[in-house]
């Protein structure tokens, strides 16, 4: 195990679902939209996650939800993630998300926000092992695909709760666990101790996701050398910066071009309008803009005119205005993206979630 050289291009797998790469990338609420997704899978990630779908908003169609979720041919394997604490309306939800085509049904225990969490969902079901454990056995009993289970360390703290959680998960019928080893109560402050995903690794005989400030090949490579898990997942770190994920996963970690930048850019503003719709789009994008062309990619004031604008085609021509070399990769981008096959549900997506 001394060595840090451990291949990012191994395949692995999650029951009978083969992951080409140990790169995972990630459901995070307001981020994760088909254009993250299939963008996650050109650059590397081998498992892209859908966001939180949240099970009140399937059960009463009123919450207010981002949009439907649709599945692309080119998405998979694909692992979406339901959240609630009603286990038979879990286990309906994990039907709905076996129909649209997912891979896997992934289970949300680890989100710290109050807006999940005051509802008895997300991370407060590590404090009520009971329960979490028969919202598995629903899940697990309702479809044929594997469910994964996503968590923190615990609430508090210093809180060693997945450990004792972790294994109880694994007997209700969990196929996977992602352990970010941070408590809810820190959020993302401090670090991620991965001293306990190394003993949740030795707990389980189920391949266990390491998730938690992974933000370069070299921390990838020691934490999958020093825990013993099966695979990484890459979150903030990928945020307008898909160019992460080719670092982790190659090695290759050349900066990109102004052209190369712009060309993303545009072509994830093009899907996302084609997802959700110019009047949601536009809006759901305006906190990409930084996240492309911050990093010293691009003087600080353009971002700023482009926020301003309400209509996506305008930040488009400004764009293309820039860095006029992006319109020829844009075509061969868009040239490689499959036509058609494309799965649309009526899945409510909730705003709100990540962990």
């Amino acid at each position: 195990m001394g060595s840090m050289h451990v291949d990012l291009r191994e395949s692995w797998a999650i029951g009978p679902v083969e992951v080409p790469t140990r790169l995972v990338l990630a459901p995070m609420a307001g981020v994760s939209v088909q254009a993250f997704r299939r963008q996650g899978r050109r650059f590397g990630a081998g498992l892209v996650c859908s966001e939180m779908v949240s099970c009140a908003g399937i059960e009463h169609r009123n919450e207010k939800t981002l949009g439907y979720l649709r599945v692309a041919a080119d998405e998979h394997p694909l692992a979406i993630q339901i959240f609630g604490s009603d286990p038979a309306a879990m286990g309906e939800a994990a039907r709905m998300v076996e129909a649209a085509g997912a891979d896997i049904v992934d289970i949300n225990f680890g989100c710290p926000v109050r807006k999940v969490t005051k509802t008895g969902a997300g991370a407060t079901l590590l404090d009520d092992p009971e329960l979490a454990c028969r919202i598995v056995a629903a899940v697990a009993d309702a479809v044929e695909i594997p469910v994964s289970v996503k968590m923190r360390r615990g609430l508090r703290d210093g809180s060693w709760d997945c450990l004792s959680v972790g294994p109880r998960l694994v007997e209700a019928g969990a196929r996977s666990l992602t352990l970010h080893p941070r408590s809810a109560q820190q959020m993302y402050t401090g670090s991620a101790d991965h001293r306990l995903t190394a003993e949740l690794v030795d707990l389980v005989d189920v391949p266990v996701i390491a998730s938690g400030d992974i933000t370069s090949r070299a921390k990838a490579q020691a934490v999958l050398a020093t825990t013993g898990a099966a695979a990484v997942m890459v979150g903030r770190g990928a945020q307008g910066n898909p160019w992460a994920l080719r670092e982790i996963v190659d090695g290759d970690g050349g900066e990109p071009t102004r052209e190369e930048v712009v060309a993303e850019l545009v072509l994830f503003i093009r899907e996302t309008v084609r997802e959700l719709g110019e009047r949601r789009a536009s809006g759901f994008l305006k906190k990409f803009y930084g996240w492309y062309l911050g990093r010293g990619r691009f003087p600080r004031p353009f971002k700023q005119e482009l926020v301003v604008l309400d209509a996506t085609g305008e930040v488009e021509r400004r764009l293309l205005a820039a860095a006029p070399g992006a319109l020829a990769l844009i075509d061969e981008l868009e040239a490689g993206l499959p036509h058609g096959d494309e799965i649309t549900l009526e899945l409510p997506i909730s705003i709100y979630g990540g962990g």
